[in-house]
């Protein structure tokens, strides 16, 4: 009798633990992403959820194990790395007098040889990255002129010019208007319509649940509960971590869950 075919997912979390100065940040956490898919870290403030994102992403020293592609993430070097994953930080950094279009085409160094110059087709896909992620009207302005928004943006557009498989970010809507922030959200469904694997931190709960397919709610470190939003996202999980000041509603169109202020009699 042949085997079931499996397909491993795109990347595999298990175990994880982080101790900072005898404190634990996070504890057992186990997560997947699968290709074509958004999930989302959602929880309260101080859940350990940045923290998570940092250890997957090898920035945090950490227990457990990380898997991508079938391969521990250990075994790859920093240049295969980011030619497989892109990171996008909480709080982007850049010198302050670089010109945006030169930190975008950053994205590109992973995929040149040593000493190798950028071609016609690394400056095109930089171009098509920062065209994606809505800033390349700002392209010849200094990072140090833009705003939190715009530089979250020039950051996502560095991570696409990576062209990775899997793309890591923390609170990439973070001081966006609403409509950017739509935006936003919108680009990464466009990525996993494309077979790339999306983690993403949201601190906003129904964004979440708008555009993730599943969320991974985070409580002291450690997975409370994990699937669908519908499933996750419930008033009685949102009164727990939240207290009695939010409530949960449901979209009149597609029925997922949203997050607004409790009303009172």
């Amino acid at each position: 009798m042949t085997a079931p075919f499996s397909v491993a997912p795109l990347l595999a979390v298990s175990g994880i633990e982080v101790r900072i100065g005898g404190r634990v940040l996070v504890s057992n956490v186990a997560l997947t992403v699968d290709r074509g898919e958004v999930v989302g870290l959602v929880g309260p403030n101080g859940a350990g959820k940045s923290t998570l994102l940092r250890a997957i992403s090898g920035v945090q020293p950490a227990d457990g194990s990380v898997v991508i592609e079938g391969r521990p993430a250990a075994d790859f070097d920093r240049r295969e790395f980011a030619r497989t994953v892109a990171v996008v930080q909480q709080i982007p950094e850049a010198p302050p007098t670089m010109r945006v279009g030169d930190l975008v085409l950053l994205g590109r160094h992973p995929h040149l040889g040593w000493f190798e110059h950028e071609s016609v087709r690394d400056h095109q896909i930089a171009r098509l990255a920062m065209t994606c992620a809505g800033c390349l009207e700002f392209s010849d302005r200094e990072f140090g002129t833009l705003s939190g928004g715009e530089r979250r943006r020039v950051f996502i557009a560095r991570g696409l010019a990576q062209e990775p498989v899997l793309m890591l970010l923390d609170e990439p809507t973070a001081n966006l208007d609403a409509g950017a922030q739509t935006e936003v959200c919108e680009l990464l469904r466009e990525l996993a319509t494309d077979g790339v694997g999306v983690l993403v931190v949201l601190h906003d709960l129904s964004l979440a649940a708008a555009y993730c397919d599943r969320v991974v709610l985070l409580a002291d470190g450690q997975v409370l509960d994990s699937g669908p939003p519908s499933e996750v996202i419930t008033a009685e999980q949102v009164a727990r971590m939240y207290g009695s000041g939010v409530a949960v509603i449901h979209h009149p169109d597609h029925g997922r869950p949203i997050i607004v202020p409790a009303t009172r009699d």
